[in-house]
């Protein structure tokens, strides 16, 4: 996974966790609503990477043993 993934991911739930605190200061349910979703898809991408990386370092792993 590039950086730029991984930058793009964090900024998203970032995103997400000041939509859901402001929703949820300003008693704005949907705004609330929509920044937890915002942060469970980041989250959820970042675990999509996550597991890229580690096929990519078995694969990596698999070569220099041959």
């Amino acid at each position: 996974m590039g950086l730029g993934d991984k930058i793009k991911n964090a900024a998203d739930e970032l995103a997400g966790k000041a939509k859901e605190v402001v929703g949820d200061a300003t008693d704005n349910q949907r705004l609330e609503a929509e920044g937890k979703l915002q942060q469970g898809k980041a989250q959820v991408k970042q675990a999509g990477e996550d597991v890229k990386d580690a096929a990519g370092d078995l694969v990596e792993d698999a070569k220099n043993k041959f």
